[in-house]
């Protein structure tokens, strides 16, 4: 272990960032003045909280990055200073649709075989860890946490879980409405929330309940009789087959003759969207939805939703609890939404708009998020070097309650606050631990309190450094503190 090879023994920083780490959403709440640590120079402050440094051009751009992306290595770093705040901000958020990211192995969509969770999960952090748009993957992260879904009720029988991150990478970017028409006709959603078996004659109402509560409206916006005459309009979409699908489900011993016949009828769906069946849909006449009344389809629900006041704010309030602040002011939070609606709800709109605003880059929204467990441990990675640690990063995920395709439920996960127990606390260290532990080199470590702390710490994180003889004690320090769960 590094603490072998110095002074600094391990129990010493285990307990300075344990202590800290537990702590750190009282002591944000307490806003105390700095001082500075003799030895390393940087802004340090008593009982580990901070002086802003955003009043700079560097502090803004470490702050982008660090929020917008999986942490920025010293040469990202070094590009987007170059480039400046304003320029990074576009060319973070321009960026093409992106293209889908193709499975080791080949096209799992073509095959029968199940899919196997963690490699598909080792699969994505991967991606969080090489990709050259970073923004992009970073927003297929949070609509995975938005538009939820897990491996347990999906199965991994059929690669609707592949296929339905393939899609919100794809819209990740994009506009609203075409994001909701392509969630309401993914297979692993239709699976998910049981609109796959919802039909005009026996309407399921789950997925028309979460549409509106927690994927656009909030609770309390809508009445139970928009829920039924949602979940009456959404009605006869079905989950897609491939012919190796369907192959594979004739095969099964308990399968019945009428199933088998649906089976037959199925020959064909290939694509990796959701099959509308008229047959299994409503055709009757006109009735009230959300204060209007009409013949309502999938996409007249849509435009009614986008229609409401509390849609723009919802969204907006979630974006700017995963970005800028975790809770916004309804002047902020209003502000943005009025230019979202006007945009159309043009999701690069939104996040421009974010990044741009003053509260982003005002004092007080200096490491006010806390990082979410797999944003914790892809920058990690990235920080030191160590991208051949994905599998790690899956277990690691796992143990701080941040495992990908498996969310604790319909609401997704928690955010900033919500992250830090005692428990997952000392996960995140054990995490540092076998990572610096499990690695023959690291790179060198003097500056990296500069490039991933912004050399602003405090008092235990500065005096552990001071003590520090070799890179991996600097690295495990910089990593376990405090400091380095905060974004």
């Amino acid at each position: 272990m590094a603490s072998r090879r110095g002074s600094l023994n391990r129990r010493q920083v285990l307990g300075i960032a344990a202590a800290g780490g537990i702590s750190v959403a009282a002591l944000r709440l307490l806003g105390m003045a700095g001082v500075r640590i003799p030895g390393l120079g940087g802004q340090t402050a008593d009982r580990m909280d901070w002086i802003s440094p955003l009043g700079s051009e560097s502090g803004r751009v470490a702050q982008l990055l660090r929020r917008a992306t999986f942490g920025a290595s010293p040469t990202d770093l070094e590009r987007a200073l170059g480039d400046g705040y304003a320029k990074t901000v576009e060319r973070l958020i321009e960026v093409p649709p992106a293209s889908p990211v193709p499975f080791p192995g080949g096209d799992i969509g073509s095959r029968a075989a199940p899919l196997n969770l963690a490699k598909l999960q080792k699969w994505w952090i991967d991606q969080m860890l090489t990709t050259p748009t970073p923004f992009a993957e970073r927003m297929t992260l949070f609509w995975h946490g938005h538009f939820t879904s897990d491996f347990r009720k999906v199965g991994l029988q059929y690669p609707y879980l592949y296929w339905q991150n393939q899609t919100w990478r794809e819209h990740s970017l994009g506009d609203l409405k075409g994001f909701l028409m392509a969630v309401t006709s993914d297979p692993a959603m239709l699976r998910y929330l049981d609109l796959g078996q919802s039909s005009a004659k026996s309407p399921n109402e789950n997925y028309s309940r979460e549409l509106m509560e927690l994927f656009t409206m909030g609770a309390g916006t809508f009445t139970e009789q928009d829920v039924r005459n949602g979940a009456m309009a959404l009605s006869g979409w079905r989950e897609p087959r491939t012919q190796a699908m369907i192959d594979a489900e004739k095969k099964n011993p308990n399968v019945t003759p009428a199933q088998l016949k649906n089976l037959d009828r199925q020959v064909g769906d290939t694509s990796r969207t959701g099959i509308y069946d008229r047959a299994r849909a409503y055709s009757g006449g006109p009735f009230a939805f959300l204060g209007k009344t009409d013949v309502f389809d999938t996409e007249k629900v849509i435009d009614q939703i986008l229609l409401q006041k509390s849609t723009a704010p919802h969204i907006v309030t979630r974006v700017l609890a995963h970005f800028s602040v975790n809770s916004p002011s309804p002047a902020y939070v209003s502000r943005l939404s009025a230019n979202f609606r006007a945009s159309k709800y043009d999701i690069k709109t939104l996040c421009r708009d974010v990044f741009l605003s003053p509260e982003f880059v005002a004092p007080g929204s200096y490491r006010s998020l806390v990082k979410s467990p797999l944003e914790f441990i892809v920058h990690a990675l990235r920080a030191i070097d160590g991208t051949q640690f994905s599998g790690l990063a899956v277990a690691g995920g796992s143990g701080m309650g941040q495992s990908l395709f498996d969310m604790p439920d319909v609401g997704g996960w928690p955010v900033n606050e919500s992250w830090i127990s005692s428990n997952t606390v000392l996960a995140r260290i054990n995490f540092i631990s076998a990572l610096v532990g499990g690695m023959k080199s690291v790179p060198a470590g003097n500056e990296a309190h500069v490039h991933h702390l912004d050399n602003v710490l405090s008092q235990a994180t500065a005096q552990a450094l001071n003590q520090a003889t070799t890179d991996q004690q600097r690295w495990f320090i910089v990593l376990a503190s405090p400091e380095f769960q905060l974004k």
